[in-house]
């Protein structure tokens, strides 16, 4: 069992269902490795949302937007898109 289970978001798994399956099977895995450690070296803060403030991680030119919930350990997907659309 994962220490932090993923929750995704209508828009990202919407988003996820469009992609080719290289792409997804490439989201996948550093989803399944953000479960097991949600700070990763090259994640950074977005800034610019109002309130909490998500991460971000690269998967080639897509970009996955997330939050990190402790009490129960939870990641949340906000957004998962293109680098030109996630932050609009």
């Amino acid at each position: 069992m994962p220490a932090f289970p993923s929750e995704f978001s209508s828009q990202a798994r919407k988003h996820v269902k469009k992609l080719d399956a290289v792409i997804k099977g490439r989201i996948s895995e550093k989803i399944d490795k953000l479960e097991e450690d949600p700070f990763p070296h090259e994640a950074e803060r977005v800034e610019g949302y109002a309130g909490e403030k998500p991460f971000r991680v690269r998967v080639g030119n897509q970009r996955i937007l997330y939050l990190v919930r402790h009490n129960p350990n939870k990641l949340i997907i906000v957004k998962i898109d293109k680098r030109d659309r996630v932050y609009d």
